[in-house]
C-alpha cells in the first residue's frame, strides 16, 4: 500500500479518481516533465527522464488497481479463480504474485507474510487462496501470456 500512496502523491490524485481524470492528470504531468523539453540541458534531461519514468510507472499501476479497471476485468478474474489452477506463486515485499494455468498472472497487495506461510503449508494452496486471499486483498492483473 505504501507504493500506491507514493504513486498517488506523485500524480497528486485522490483515492476515488476516475480513469478519465487519471488519464488527464497523467498527460499533464508528462507535458511538464517530458525529456524532449530539455534537449539542450543534460542535467535537466536526466532529471526529466527519471521523473517521466516514475510518472509512467505510477500511472500504469494506478490504472491497474482503479475500480473501473477491476470492474471491467471482473468476469475474466472470476473465471480464472474459479476454473484455473495455480501453477506458480511467489512472495515479495507483502506482494503475492500468482500465476494460473490459463496464463494469467495477478499480484495481490498487502498480503501478510503469515497468510502466505499458511498458504504454503496448507494441504491445498489453491483452496486456501480461494478462501483467504483471492477476494480478501486488493489485486491487479500483471500479465496474460496465452
Amino acid at each position: 500500500m505504501k507504493r500506491i500512496v507514493e504513486y498517488r502523491k506523485l500524480l497528486n490524485v485522490e483515492r476515488g479518481v476516475s480513469l478519465k481524470e487519471l488519464k488527464t492528470i497523467y498527460r499533464n504531468s508528462m507535458k511538464e516533465c517530458h525529456p524532449d523539453k530539455f534537449h539542450d540541458d543534460a542535467e535537466g534531461l536526466a532529471l526529466a527522464e527519471e521523473k517521466s519514468k516514475a510518472v509512467i510507472e505510477a500511472y500504469h499501476h494506478l490504472v491497474s488497481i482503479n475500480p473501473e479497471t477491476i470492474e471491467q476485468g471482473m468476469p475474466e478474474y472470476q473465471d480464472t479463480i474459479a476454473n484455473a489452477t495455480i501453477t506458480d506463486y511467489r512472495y515479495e515485499n507483502i506482494r503475492l504474485h500468482v500465476e494460473f494455468s490459463n496464463g494469467s498472472s495477478y499480484e495481490y497487495i498487502s498480503v501478510p507474510k503469515a497468510t502466505f506461510i499458511k498458504m504454503v503449508n496448507a494441504d491445498s494452496p489453491g483452496r486456501f487462496a480461494k478462501r483467504h486471499i483471492f477476494n480478501a486483498f486488493p489485486y491487479r492483473k500483471v500479465s496474460n501470456q496465452e
